[in-house]
């Protein structure tokens, strides 16, 4: 049992990867990559072709997750779910299983594939892919992530899943079709310049420099703060959040951590001598020469612990 078992495990990251792909949640698909290993575990007997077993593994985690998706809705970003709001608007709060949530790399992405095949892995676990991949229906989602994530030929996705090859191709053109449609929607990797300007959009955060921010950020940038469905558009608005209701964050230490394909930030708030909580997982979406989106994930109890990050920084 321990060896089929820890056979089983060295495959748990691309069953994770898959899995969040397909359901837009670190936390799912943790869940979903635990019942595929059980699932395997308990048919291993009946499992002959031991040199395919991430393919036989990625069969079973497609179907666990078209199980799941049958009994809830698409994971939303706060931008999809209304119009912009002020810096005087309320605050509405939606439970987490309402929100599309970053995943960290090094539970999603192998680490025993090629270079290529790491740099398609990290693209698709962008938060704009994965947001968009949510437009698609369930089976539309398998097929495009399947074959073009994964390379699988259009007969062993019919075969995953009970389809013809026809049907199969037909589903993948309006998949395609779909996602064209949608920001964010290409497979495509950030650019050198553009992780340097990440890297100098967090420095300049971390020193809370909100003039240099605003000179980083699109025209229509926009700020978002899951679980809350308030977002905000425009440099200048979300400057006056900064200096106003978001001045708290002031003084904030970063921790750069590895999530959805690219460097993020986990923010540390000062409570007073020397002394920091965890407030929020900083992700900045870059588009061009310009960051398009900031977004903070307060989730910390949920999201931290996927790092092995602490919840408190205590004096030196």
């Amino acid at each position: 049992m321990t060896s089929e078992i820890s056979h089983l495990e060295v495959h748990r990251p691309a069953l994770v990867g898959h899995c969040y792909r397909m359901l837009g949640s670190a936390v799912d698909a943790d869940d979903a990559a635990q019942e595929t290993i059980i699932r395997a575990w308990r048919n291993w007997e009946r499992f002959e072709e031991r040199s395919q077993v991430r393919t036989w593994l990625y069969r079973i985690a497609t179907n666990v997750c078209l199980d799941e998706l049958q009994h809830r809705k698409r994971r939303a970003r706060p931008v999809e779910e209304g119009p912009s709001g002020t810096v005087d608007s309320n605050l509405g709060k939606l439970p987490r299983e309402h929100w599309l949530e970053p995943v960290a790399d090094a539970r999603a992405v192998p680490s025993d594939v090629d270079p290529a095949e790491r740099a398609i892995l990290r693209q698709s676990i962008r938060l704009a892919f994965v947001a968009a991949l949510q437009h698609l229906p369930a089976r539309q989602r398998a097929v495009l992530l399947l074959m073009e994530v994964l390379g699988w030929q259009a007969t062993e996705v019919a075969a995953c899943l009970d389809m013809t090859v026809a049907a199969v191709n037909s589903a993948l053109q309006r998949a395609r079709a779909t996602m064209a449609t949608r920001r964010g929607g290409s497979l495509q990797a950030a650019s050198d310049e553009q992780a340097r300007l990440v890297e100098r959009f967090a420095d300049a955060f971390e020193r809370y420099d909100v003039d240099a921010l605003v000179t980083m950020l699109h025209q229509d940038a926009t700020l978002s703060m899951p679980p809350y469905d308030l977002w905000l558009q425009g440099p200048q608005t979300i400057a006056q959040w900064l200096l106003g209701r978001g001045a708290k964050c002031r003084g904030s230490k970063l921790v750069r951590v590895e999530a959805s394909g690219g460097p993020a930030y986990a923010q540390y708030r000062c409570v007073g001598e020397g002394r920091y909580e965890a407030w929020a997982l900083m992700i900045a979406e870059v588009e061009g020469d310009r960051v398009a989106a900031m977004n903070s994930y307060l989730d910390v109890q949920t999201l931290f612990p996927q790092y092995g990050l602490a919840l408190v920084l205590d004096p030196a």
